[in-house]
């Protein structure tokens, strides 16, 4: 197995921001050739080539630009499907259909083609209109219900969570459908919705509500008592430091006593079980962070983890950028981009045996790849490409 795993396989990207793009950016980084359709008209926020979310989301790929509100933009996507394995894109279902490009009309181009069509609620239903961005599905699913302190207000992840679940639900979709052509040459379009991927994530707490669950002790889930105690986030020495600590039994309760030199302490019969402890949490708590405070967070969880104590360091990015595991295993690659210099990204966790680091290519700026493709993959002229330039169809 190989970081071209992919090879071969020409995807043309119509999506958008995070969900479609960290979809191609997976087929991308094991070889598959991305063409990123862009328009200069939405190619700001997300979609800026020059800022780095976008870096982040669109390596390895090639960009080109088609105003597709014009007829000969769609002419020329259609001429691309035929050169291609895949569309994907993830806007309104209105959308595609009214480019004339749905999946019987790419068909007549490609009989092979594979189209991803994902949206927030699917092709059909009432909410087939209906736009959405993550946090809008993380509320629609009920995630945002599930994600609270104790009698606290629902915060959600903190992130675009359910974007990221659908990128790889749909990474996944599409290998499975080129699977399957390369065994019946047949290809298929897949309905993708984002609600529905979610919602599927969640079967645990909806079984748990079907069997009777009290729906304040299923939603508030920190309002159960803790297998550990202590057990949490701790302040450190220094600004906004932390270190995570789960002491889940005596004799780690013992061992965090003596890092801390806190011996008096582990004799205290309020504290001398992890019930105890979880009945007396907010003392124990203020005892604990009183000596985590005096420490620098990386030494304290190192030491506690060679007394067997679970434990971290609350990491940032600059933290996670140098963190030994993560250098050793070669997690982050160095690319170069034209406009932003020299950047680092993260590898991804899946290697499928390989050891070598990979050959990546930064992030496209906008329309890098216009005329090269236009040239070199539909065979147009230089004067061609230049009157079609010159009309504003491609840029």
């Amino acid at each position: 197995m190989s970081f071209d795993v992919f090879a071969g396989l020409r995807v043309l990207d119509f999506s958008r921001v995070l969900a479609g793009p960290s979809a191609t950016r997976l087929l991308a980084d094991f070889g598959a050739d991305v063409i990123k359709v862009q328009a200069r008209k939405t190619s700001g926020g997300a979609e800026d080539n020059e800022q780095p979310y976008f870096a982040a989301w669109n390596r390895n790929k090639r960009s080109i630009v088609l105003d597709m509100q014009l007829p000969e933009a769609r002419r020329a996507a259609l001429d691309l499907v035929r050169k291609c394995d895949v569309v994907i894109e993830n806007f309104a279902p209105r959308v595609l259909d009214n480019w004339g490009l749905d999946y019987a009309a790419l068909r007549q181009e490609n009989q092979s083609i594979i189209l991803m069509r994902m949206s927030a609620g699917g092709q059909t239903g009432p909410w087939r209109n209906h736009v959405a961005f993550g946090p809008t599905v993380h509320a629609l699913s009920g995630l945002t219900h599930l994600t609270a302190y104790p009698e606290g207000t629902p915060i959600g992840p903190g992130f675009a969570y359910a974007d990221v679940v659908a990128g790889l639900y749909a990474a996944l979709a599409i290998a499975a459908a080129v699977y399957s052509r390369a065994h019946t040459g047949q290809g298929q379009c897949i309905d993708l919705s984002e609600y529905e991927a979610l919602v599927g994530l969640l079967g645990p707490s909806l079984i748990a509500l079907q069997a009777g669950e009290n729906e304040i002790a299923l939603t508030k889930v920190s309002a159960e008592p803790a297998p550990a105690a202590p057990y949490g986030y701790f302040r450190c020495q220094g600004s906004d430091q932390w270190c995570a600590i789960a002491v889940f039994d005596d004799a780690q309760w013992q061992a965090l006593c003596e890092v801390l030199h806190l011996e008096h302490v582990g004799r205290d019969t309020r504290f001398a079980n992890v019930a105890a402890r979880n009945r007396n949490s907010a003392e124990l708590h203020s005892v604990v962070e009183a000596r985590t405070a005096e420490r620098r967070a990386s030494e304290l969880a190192l030491h506690l983890q060679d007394k067997g104590v679970p434990s971290s360091a609350v990491k940032d990015a600059r933290d996670l950028s140098g963190d030994p595991q993560l250098v050793e295993r070669g997690f982050f690659v160095r690319l170069k981009h034209p406009a932003r210099g020299e950047y680092l990204c993260d590898r991804g966790a899946v290697r499928l045996g390989c050891d070598g680091a990979p050959q990546w290519m930064p992030a496209p700026s906008l329309g890098q790849d216009t005329d090269h493709l236009f040239r070199n993959l539909l065979g147009w002229s230089p004067d061609k490409i230049a009157a079609f330039r010159r009309r504003g169809i491609i840029g």
